[in-house]
């Protein structure tokens, strides 16, 4: 028997940022953002021989342990799967399990597009069906950030876990004591249609940690420095600004909004926005684009612009010369998928 599933990743369409503690937690943040063909994957394959393998085929890395109840968490690649098995093992099979799996990503990690989260997701899921967990998508998204966030304290936010469980269009509310809701958007199929159409996703052939600029943008909301909170409430204020676009299908308003946006994006923390990506953002601005955002903390990784009418060609030809690449990609309704094949 083979266990597997996918989970999208999603585009941070307007609000990222505001689900990081503490801003969420003293001031509720809100985020729209909305889940792209491009996945993680999770395969599970039962064994019967009292070991743990975790693959990762696109580095050619794997990890070998004997089943137990726990496993070391050492600073390597597997310590995201090993922390998922720690505390699936600890809350739900409550004895060693073995098993080979095998995870994949259709983006490099660090690409902003919630790689990490997404693919935690993956791996939940994946154990849900195997274990026939009874666990619904609010709980795989909130057990995922446990692992992520307290179990291996990895900084961040709570938006890609939830995005990744509950796919599509998504409104998302973030409150103290981890209080999360998800309102999913019911967008006409053309409406859809012509989003896709209008916005260019560009892969600027960098990564980056975001750890170290959200561990920024918390500190810069700890110590209450107004610049930084300043642009924290307007990048929340164009979550309620886009969404209302979307479902009015006012779209070309958009670039607008995300114009308006860069600079408070690029005030919430120190590392956000680089040279490079001034030159990518200029760039698209000059071949036809009305605006445009990076996707995730910052620093690397994807961002997107909005093109009206057919500008798109012409911004996708002027940033080819910068050496990145435009990402083909549509907008998804599904969230995680789970399947085996016996």
């Amino acid at each position: 028997m083979i266990v597997r599933s996918k989970a999208p990743f999603r585009l941070g369409l307007a609000g990222g940022g505001t689900d990081v503690s503490p801003y969420s937690d003293l001031y509720g943040g809100c985020i729209l953002n909305a889940t792209i063909s491009l996945y993680a994957y999770a395969n599970i394959e039962p064994r019967n021989d009292d070991k743990i393998v975790f693959r990762i085929p696109q580095t050619g890395e794997e990890y070998i342990f004997d089943a137990s109840i726990e496993l070391p968490i050492t600073g390597d690649k597997a310590d995201l799967m090993k922390g998922i098995y720690n505390r699936v093992v600890r809350d739900f099979a409550q004895q060693p399990l073995s098993f080979t799996l095998t995870c994949a990503l259709e983006v490099p990690f660090g690409s902003g597009l919630g790689t990490s989260s997404t693919l935690a997701i993956a791996i939940l899921g994946a154990y849900t069906e195997w274990l026939k967990l009874p666990l619904g998508e609010y709980d795989l998204a909130y057990l995922a950030y446990l692992i992520e966030r307290i179990d291996l304290g990895q900084a961040g936010g709570k938006q890609d876990q939830y995005a990744a469980a509950f796919g599509g269009f998504n409104f998302m509310e973030f409150y103290a004591d981890d209080k999360v809701i998800v309102n999913p958007l019911r967008v006409r199929n053309e409406t859809i249609n012509e989003l896709s159409n209008n916005m260019l996703l560009y892969y600027t052939n960098s990564s980056r940690n975001s750890g170290d600029i959200i561990v920024n943008q918390q500190k810069n909301v700890k110590e209450q420095k107004a610049k930084s909170l300043e642009a924290m409430h307007q990048i929340k204020k164009q979550a309620y600004e886009i969404k209302e676009a979307i479902l009015k299908n006012d779209l070309d308003e958009i670039g607008y909004i995300l114009h308006r946006g860069w600079e408070y994006k690029r005030n919430m923390a120190d590392g956000i926005s680089t040279p490079f990506f001034e030159e990518i953002y200029d760039t698209a601005i000059k071949a036809g684009a009305t605006g445009g955002k990076i996707s995730g903390a910052g620093g690397g990784g994807y961002v997107f612009f909005y093109c009206p009418g057919n500008t798109r060609f012409a911004v996708g030809k002027a940033l080819d010369k910068l050496g990145g690449k435009v990402q083909s990609y549509s907008f998804t309704k599904k969230g995680l998928e789970t399947w085996r094949i016996k």
